[in-house]
């Protein structure tokens, strides 16, 4: 098992994390962008908090649902297929936004966008579970939710650059043209990842995807990803405006906040990704989930504050964030048989972006503002809910993580190490 931990990774195993980090990097972007467009969004549309909270929530929405529909499908195709085809809907969607004028049109767009990108996750979760072992699944998780930290580091400062010269809808085209290029490296360098079709049965795509929820072990896993994501998308929608109109930033300190944030994530994920291949993945969940809901109430009880100590609280809370994300999606990842893994992955996905959207419509709900430019009010009760949310997801983790201890230890008592666990990546 020690041997395994410290298993090197091959040249085309490298290659396969550089992709779908890359790929996740262009996904999480177009997301992410959303929240530090809001501001300049809310004031040039003249959007409410709940206008902009339901734009945000429809890409949610939408992913959610597409998940569910391909779940029955997700284990019945070759997994770069998949993602393929998933990926050009999502680089249409994308282009679609930045053709976007009005609000009516920005929101069909961020449903197409939602319907093909929220399922893209999903299948490169699925795609590391089959080629990777679960004692390098921390390392691989760390570098490939590096997408997360780059996404800030690097295209939020630069979406925010260009949207300040060519308008909110430049950040769009940036993701468009990046995405392109990317799909044309997976076509042609990505092997066919088709190793879960040999042990497929012939049950109907609606069978399967019954058949993935009806399994009680696999619900736990469900319920502990939905409630995770309602946590960490509830500030998320309306963090610019509020650093712009609470705390006293500029539109130009903004990409500078982002960008140091960013890098705090590409410097601790490599780190906890490694940390939590070598000691207890529940054990740095649990620690980072009470660090994150701290700074969180810190964080949304502020008023105008230096830009430098703005800076500090953000990199502290997104160490908590980053390092309760990364052990979470290792235990999770172990939960299901590899028969059902494109499907759990896609049930997965579709809950986490459905509760995502849930968490940005109730927060639009809760936060108010009297007029454009003016302080926005109830930020505070935000993070108290944040607070209450992560105390559940604590309970719900414990229950996976002794599933998944259970699981190894039965497999390692019954089947000599070795041949199931590397050939079927668990």
């Amino acid at each position: 098992m020690q041997a395994q931990k410290n298993m090197p990774f091959s040249g085309y195993q490298k290659f396969v994390i550089f992709i779908l980090a890359i790929t996740q990097f262009t996904v999480i972007l177009d997301f992410m962008v959303m929240s530090p467009l809001g501001d300049m969004l809310m004031k040039s549309l003249s959007l409410k908090p709940q206008a902009f909270g339901f734009a945000v929530s429809a890409y949610a929405f939408s992913a959610g649902i597409s998940g569910l529909l391909t779940a029955g499908f997700a284990d019945r195709f070759d997994r770069k297929k998949l993602l393929l085809f998933f990926y050009i809907g999502f680089i249409v969607g994308t282009v679609f936004c930045g053709l976007a004028h009005t609000y009516p049109v920005l929101v069909a767009a961020r449903i197409v966008t939602g319907l093909f990108g929220g399922v893209i996750s999903s299948i490169s979760m699925a795609i590391i579970t089959d080629l990777f072992t679960l004692q390098q699944r921390g390392r691989v998780m760390g570098y490939v939710q590096m997408g997360f930290g780059a996404s800030q580091v690097l295209g939020v400062p630069i979406g925010l650059y260009l949207a300040n010269f060519w308008g909110w809808e430049a950040p769009f085209w940036m993701v468009a043209g990046l995405s392109v290029l990317i799909a044309l490296l997976i076509a042609a360098r990505l092997q066919p990842v088709t190793q879960h079709l040999a042990i497929q049965n012939d049950k109907s795509a609606f069978k399967h995807l019954w058949h993935t929820l009806a399994k009680g072990n696999y619900r736990i896993g469900f319920t502990a990803t939905a409630l995770l994501s309602i946590g960490g998308f509830m500030m998320m929608p309306f963090g610019s405006s509020f650093a712009i109109n609470n705390l006293g930033l500029t539109n130009a300190q903004l990409p500078m906040l982002f960008m140091v944030s960013g890098i705090s994530s590409l410097i601790i994920m490599p780190f906890i990704g490694k940390l939590s291949d070598k000691i207890d993945k529940f054990k740095i969940f649990t620690v980072a989930s009470v660090w994150m809901f701290i700074m969180c109430v810190v964080y949304t009880n502020l008023s105008v504050t230096p830009l430098i100590l703005v800076m500090v609280l953000n990199v502290l809370m997104m160490i908590g964030i980053m390092s309760r994300m990364i052990p979470s999606s290792a235990l999770t990842s172990a939960v299901p048989e590899m028969s059902d893994r494109g499907a759990y992955m896609s049930i997965n996905s579709s809950l986490q972006q459905i509760a995502g959207g849930v968490a940005a419509a109730v927060a639009g709900m809760i936060v108010t503002q009297k007029g454009k430019g003016a302080p926005l009010e109830h930020y505070n009760i935000v993070g108290y809910t944040i607070v209450g949310i992560s105390i559940i997801s604590i309970l719900l983790m414990m229950r996976v993580d002794k599933l998944v201890k259970r699981k190894t230890a039965d497999q390692n008592a019954v089947i000599p190490e070795g041949d199931v666990v590397l050939s079927e990546g668990f």
